[in-house]
């Protein structure tokens, strides 16, 4: 009796991560075959705009896997046609493997989410569902996979295998967006990559400078995690109203401030990536805090993707800290960031009214909060942010 793992997902696009999971489930459970199955209509979430259709991604998870020993692709939810119910594909797969055992792997969203699938204790019957996490690095999901493993037990009389993996930390979606930026090589095999960048896939191919400002709105907001839309859309509107008010040109702020977060998605580690990808001079400061470099990332991602000026480019960059000698965008843009209409903390209704009296009265005010928060916090300080204060008090502001 041959054991057999069934691996399957969007793979939009298949990357690193996919392959490391597959190879340690391989190894750690002894599978004689990991069976890397794309789906063609996923059940539990809309494949996002720009994808390549199924027969490509197909093409793709088999480049992933070339030459790696044990996995196989098939395209048996291709074949098959319509939704991709795991259970159906079981089905198929048993009546080819009916004297084996199928292991179903699964990442923890998946897992913690088991009972709303189609058919769970069909699925269980038919496979062993075994959950691939990083529990050891965060005891609460620990503990709601160990409970839902005891629940999953309970209903559907199974053993789910809690395998804590050392797999890549980036899915499918962060590829993308690094994809956008230029920079997934670490995360894709060469020959995903090559196939991806040849056929100009994942919309590598298109031309986005000087796009209109519906497309430009659409593509940024795409970047960000959806926690963060409404930010950036009440800092684009925010900064717009707060270009009327003090002169300033109302496109460029619209402009800046629907892009001031744009790599904001990416973690400190593609942060730094981004940084050497666009050979970015950046600080010790900034590489001990490299979080605070989507102000420098998303500057030069609004420059060289979509050929933004450099008024624009400029108050993306210090939308965070500040700076001495700011332009009027520039305070704009830092303060629409801090005000926007979703912001709630002590002190916000007086830092919009002091933004909405004196420009120079409110970057003060807003500096001043920050300063202090980051004292209070014991955390450092960012030079230009106290290099902005001391200018704004030599010029005799007061907040």
């Amino acid at each position: 009796m041959a054991k057999i793992g069934i691996y399957g997902g969007t793979f939009n696009p298949p990357h690193a991560g996919h392959v490391l999971a597959a190879q340690q489930c391989r190894e750690q459970l002894g599978l004689d075959e990991v069976i890397l199955i794309p789906a063609a209509i996923p059940p539990h979430k809309a494949l996002a705009d720009d994808s390549p259709d199924a027969a490509v991604r197909l093409e793709l998870t088999r480049l992933a896997v070339q030459g790696e020993e044990g996995l196989t692709v098939s395209d048996v939810e291709l074949s098959r046609g319509g939704t991709s119910y795991t259970v159906d594909t079981l089905r198929e797969i048993k009546a080819s493997y009916h004297h084996d055992k199928l292991y179903l792997l699964m990442g923890t969203d998946m897992f913690l989410s088991f009972e709303s699938w189609r058919n769970p204790e069909q699925i269980a019957s038919l496979a062993l569902p075994v959950c691939l996490h990083r529990g050891r690095e965060n005891p609460q999901l620990k503990a709601d996979i160990e409970q839902q493993a005891k629940r999953l037990k309970k209903l559907y009389r199974c053993e789910p295998i809690l395998l804590d993996n050392d797999c890549v930390e980036i899915s499918s979606t962060q590829v993308r967006r690094l994809l956008f930026f230029g920079c997934a090589q670490a995360y894709l095999p060469p020959a995903v990559l090559h196939r991806i960048e040849a056929g100009g896939l994942y919309g590598l191919d298109a031309d986005c400078r000087a796009l209109p400002f519906d497309r430009l709105k659409e593509i940024s907001l795409s970047l960000l995690k959806p926690t963060r839309v409404a930010h950036v859309a009440g800092c684009c509107e925010t900064a717009q109203a707060l270009a009327r008010r003090y002169g300033a040109d109302e496109r460029d702020a619209a402009r800046a401030g629907i892009l001031h977060d744009v790599t904001k998605a990416l973690t400190g580690e593609q942060q730094l990536q981004l940084c050497e990808h666009f050979s970015l001079d950046i600080t010790e400061f900034e590489r001990e805090h490299p979080k605070l470099l989507h102000a420098k990332t998303g500057a030069a991602v609004a420059e060289r993707i979509f050929g933004e000026n450099e008024a624009v480019c400029s108050a993306i960059c210090y939308h965070t800290t500040g700076c001495a000698e700011m332009t009027t965008l520039e305070k704009i843009i830092y303060l629409a960031d801090y005000i926007e209409p979703t912001r709630a903390f002590d002190g916000v209704e007086q830092l919009r009214e002091a933004a909405w009296r004196d420009l120079d009265e409110g970057m003060l005010l807003g500096l001043d909060m920050t300063l202090e928060h980051l004292r209070e916090q014991k955390q450092p300080q960012a030079l230009e942010s106290v290099q902005a204060r001391d200018w704004l008090l030599a010029k005799g502001t007061k907040a």
